[in-house]
């Protein structure tokens, strides 16, 4: 960095950066800024390349720190990036890819030194890092580090939201991206939820705010056209007009844009394309939520999830009587596409999840779409490898078909949908199943998993919830589904029986001593609501479609002696009635059929028997109707979630774990 750097070793060597870090003051209109920011460097991508600039930045950041009073280098750095950025709309209408280059190269390095800064000191102590440039020209007062963080910041989102993006914008525009995910970085350092700093005023209130709509649809735009970087060959074509520095430009530039195409021809390139192949739309992505998921101030709403909240439709021409603030219109199908697309990503799972939460209108839309499997798939395959999965990705997952199962027309409609080989189910060969049943097949294999590995109560409560949800709309369940409905019945029920001679066991051994008994109590309750809710979940197929689930009364007639120690147990008895009465009927309808009967006969015995059966003679229970409630203080979940995600996935990013007081490192 610095006029031809190319290799990290070399920074702290440099003789511009040496400069720049140094005792003495240059002003603005210098020819060294030229200089400075004519520089070529391998822009780093990857986790180690990024961990590597970090470690090179540090000692020249904490130079700068030192001598930055006395000159004031910082500021300048910063106005330098700043006069630059108003040309930067014609710069790009004209070609001007010089400029833009080194536009792109002042505000690398303000990132890359402001992210130390960040780290190494408070916000006020930041405001007085801006200062120091008035001072160092001789002029006084601290108003003009407010000025100069919220022009910068400023600056940015215009950037963002007014420069086009094309191959010679992609760089400039993920750099402003990466810039702002830098500045919320103070988040990291802190184990509380930050409400309040200057960063967080100029962002929610200041000369920001007028962009608030714009800026949020920008990214999201980002986000649904996974652009990626633009290969070497389009920037800088040799020209043979331009004297000296066009020569230098041409000369040096390649390697700054090899960068931006992840490493470019031959080295590591492969890996880190098939990594993250779409640097702007995945940083676009994590600036959204960041932004999504900033707290209410004292007296005024966060304007960005307003934004995301009220978004509409391009094909949406009502006109809204009263005018929620910040909204805007945005194409829902190109949209919905790239959230279909992209959901292997967790960021990608939280926006959905936000949108489906928050957005009644992408909601309504979602809904209403023919394809829905294109978007439940991937979700359902997210749970399906479970194992391989954060828990944080696994709750979005199940709360988004939880969202999704409030709906009873989703609910129909996914029994109608006939997939042919689910090339990720491998427990069985699926030729062809309903989404319904292949929904409940997915989901009763996550209650098992959580059963045997994390007992985790919250997930056992959201998968019982969708099934119940979906249970009165059961329709033709494959034949599996239906077996494994009850063989998770079978599951509880041993699961039962063991914590209940635990117990027994326990009380017996234990007679005459002080010491503290285990809660198997505590664990017999838990179970027995499980019990009961599967039961409920049964007994709700059975009163609302018996007739559609010839496979279900198979597989309950097959295991019926499952449900014999029920039958008399005081929480199950009211439930048990509607069992009793479907088993009895079908077994007696059975032994009137004749015995060793085959499979096709008992199953044309159970067609015929469930045409038969008055619904008069099941007992009506309230429908099963469960919803989605988001707890009292989100943001104690979704903010260190966030950041994790930013911390894991951000592009060319790396913070040392030490200092991190957001999230503990192996939840992180």
């Amino acid at each position: 960095m610095g006029a031809n750097t190319s290799q990290v070793s070399d920074l702290s060597e440099n003789p511009s950066l040496k400069a720049l870090v140094g005792t003495q003051s240059m002003s603005e209109n210098d020819p060294f800024w030229n200089q400075l920011i004519s520089f070529t460097f391998i822009s780093p991508t990857s986790s180690g390349d990024s961990k590597l600039l970090e470690e090179a930045v540090i000692p020249l950041a904490k130079t700068l720190i030192e001598n930055n009073p006395r000159t004031g280098n910082f500021g300048a750095l910063i106005r330098v990036f700043l006069g630059r950025t108003k040309e930067l709309k014609i710069s790009t209408e004209c070609q001007d890819q010089l400029f833009i280059w080194q536009a792109h190269n002042a505000l690398f390095m303000i990132r890359c030194l402001l992210k130390v800064f960040i780290r190494e000191m408070s916000e006020a102590e930041l405001h007085l890092q801006l200062s120091y440039q008035e001072r160092a020209l001789g002029s006084c007062g601290e108003g003009g580090s407010e000025d100069l963080l919220e022009e910068l910041l400023s600056n940015l989102i215009h950037l963002i939201v007014e420069v086009p993006l094309l191959d010679i914008t992609y760089s400039i525009l993920f750099e402003a991206v990466t810039t702002l995910l830098v500045f919320f970085s103070y988040q990291l350092f802190h184990k509380d939820i930050l409400r309040d700093g200057s960063i967080y005023r100029h962002i929610m209130k200041g000369r920001c705010l007028s962009l608030t709509s714009r800026l949020v649809k920008t990214l999201l735009y980002n986000f649904i056209r996974q652009e990626k970087c633009p290969p070497p060959t389009h920037v800088f074509e040799p020209k043979a007009e331009g004297g000296l520095l066009y020569g230098l430009a041409s000369g040096v530039a390649s390697g700054l844009w090899t960068v931006f195409t992840l490493g470019g021809a031959g080295s590591k390139v492969a890996i880190d394309q098939e990594h993250n192949p779409l640097p702007l739309s995945n940083q676009s992505l994590l600036l959204l939520l960041v932004l999504a998921n900033l707290t209410d101030g004292p007296d005024w709403p966060n304007p960005y999830r307003q934004a995301i909240t009220c978004f509409r439709n391009t094909q949406d021409t009502s006109s809204s009587s009263a005018e929620q603030p910040h909204t805007f219109q945005i194409n829902f199908n190109s949209l919905y596409t790239a959230l279909c697309e992209q959901q292997r990503s967790d960021q990608a799972t939280l926006l959905l999840y936000t949108l489906l939460h928050q957005n009644a209108n992408m909601r309504t839309y979602m809904l209403s779409r023919t394809d829905m499997d294109n978007l439940v798939l991937p979700i359902l395959e997210i749970l399906y490898h479970v194992e391989d999965r954060n828990s944080h990705h696994v709750y979005m997952a199940l709360i988004i078909l939880l969202i999704l199962t409030e709906d009873d027309a989703f609910n129909r409609s996914i029994h109608e949908v006939v997939l042919k080989n689910v090339s990720w189910y491998s427990e069985r060969t699926l030729t062809e199943i309903s989404l319904g049943s292949l929904l409940i097949l997915v989901v009763i294999r996550t209650i098992q998993f959580n059963m045997t590995r994390t007992r985790d109560k919250y997930l056992h409560t959201n998968c019982l919830a969708a099934l119940a949800n979906m249970s009165a709309q059961f329709r033709c369940l494959h034949q599996y589904a239906a077996q494994r409905i009850i063989s998770l019945f079978a599951l509880l029920s041993k699961k039962h029986n063991k914590v209940l001679e635990q117990a027994t066991q326990s009380l017996r051994g234990r007679q005459g001593e002080n010491a503290a008994l285990p809660d198997y109590a505590q664990d017999l309750n838990v179970i027995e609501e499980v019990i009961r809710m599967m039961l409920e979940i049964i007994n709700s197929c059975l009163c609302s479609s018996l007739h559609h689930n010839p496979n279900l009364v198979y597989a309950l007639l097959y295991k019926r002696e499952l449900f014999e120690q029920f039958r008399t147990h005081p929480s199950f008895q009211d439930i048990m009635q509607n069992l009793d009465t479907v088993i009895g009927f079908f077994s007696q309808r059975l032994e009137q059929a004749g015995s060793d009967l085959s499979v096709e006969r008992v199953q044309e015995v159970i067609m015929k028997g469930a045409q038969a059966l008055p619904t008069d003679r099941l007992k009506k229970f309230p429908e099963l109707k469960f919803k989605y409630v988001e707890e009292d203080q989100p943001e104690d979940f979704f903010i260190p979630y966030v950041w994790s995600l930013v911390f894991n996935s951000g592009v060319g990013l790396h913070w040392s774990p030490h200092g991190i007081e957001l999230f503990s490192m192996d939840s992180g």
